[in-house]
């Protein structure tokens, strides 16, 4: 190692070529001299490294935020549309077709008490009330007392067996559709509490229907142009 210099300070020698700008160089003899300035000359790297990678986030975050908008935006228009038209009014699911008046009844053959055939268009003109979403015992009295001569009331069940008649008048007939052919053919289910009913003329005509067999009121009109 060197000498000191005439003020005590380390040697000066072995550090040849220094540009006489940085003055004099002094070199410790104990390393740990320099530690103050090795931190903190770690810490100035440490700050020159680290500010380009915070600022390169900038980049990659806007990207995010653009994707996220883009996916939001287009959330809203696919369902706002659907919102608007969920304000429409929705069809009755149990309205027949509404060419059903007008058509002919088709030739159906349903079963009696005693399981023998009965041709539905034999009954003609006839009240056809199918009971097989309820009995509605008040209801098919209103029409029997309704009906006027000359027009059968015919009511109908789902199964195989058919009820006793509620009158013993003629003109009623109580009979049972096991093949559901008649169901079938208005094109709705039965309805639990709700009787269905059809008018047919003696051309085999349907001339109205009833989804719901209502008063007398709403049909009576109908029901006694079938006599004429």
């Amino acid at each position: 190692m060197g000498k000191p210099d005439a003020e005590g300070h380390g040697p000066t020698d072995g550090l040849p070529g220094l540009p006489p700008e940085w003055g004099r160089v002094v070199v410790p003899d104990d390393a740990s001299a320099l530690a103050a300035e090795a931190a903190q000359i770690r810490r100035e790297l440490r700050r020159a490294d680290g500010l380009p990678r915070r600022r390169g986030l900038g980049l990659p975050l806007l990207v995010l935020l653009v994707a996220v908008l883009t996916t939001l935006t287009g959330l809203v228009a696919v369902t706002w549309p659907r919102a608007s038209r969920s304000d429409r009014p929705t069809p009755a699911p149990y309205s027949p077709p509404a060419t059903l008046a007008g058509r002919a009844l088709p030739a159906l053959d349903l079963v009696d008490a005693g399981q023998a055939p009965v041709p539905l268009r034999g009954l003609l003109p006839a009240m056809i009330i199918l009971l097989d979403g309820c009995p509605c015992p008040d209801r098919v009295a209103d029409a029997l007392t309704a009906a006027p001569a000359g027009v059968s009331v015919v009511t109908v069940s789902g199964g195989r067996t058919a009820p006793a008649p509620p009158t013993n008048r003629p003109q009623v007939r109580a009979l049972a559709d096991p093949a559901g052919g008649l169901r079938s053919f208005l094109g709705q289910p039965a309805r639990p509490g709700v009787a269905t009913a059809l008018l047919v003329d003696r051309a085999g005509t349907v001339t109205l229907v009833l989804p719901d067999l209502g008063p007398v009121d709403t049909y009576r009109d109908e029901l006694t142009a079938l006599g004429a």
